[in-house]
């Protein structure tokens, strides 16, 4: 059994695995950080009002103070904000 890999084989696989790193990129440039739309336990980060200091210790639903990443355009269409203030 040939255990070599063709050379075509491993253009396709380098060009595959650039085309998913670029598909990454590019998901991630279009969140945003909606803020009160975060159920308990499942915030993306700090709350903004200081009431705990890391992802997943929401204790409430839709505190606005939490965040949850959402794509970009579908904030408001959720109820939520993406700007971080409290009021």
């Amino acid at each position: 059994m040939n255990s070599k890999i063709s050379r075509p084989a491993l253009v396709a696989a380098a060009l595959a695995s650039l085309a998913v790193a670029g598909v990454t990129s590019a998901q991630a440039a279009e969140k945003v950080a909606c803020y009160g739309i975060a159920k308990a336990g499942q915030n993306d980060c700090a709350s903004k009002t200081g009431v705990h200091g890391c992802a997943g210790e929401a204790k409430v639903d839709n505190d606005k103070g939490d965040f949850k990443n959402v794509p970009a355009g579908t904030c408001k269409k959720m109820g939520g904000r993406t700007d971080k203030h409290t009021s």
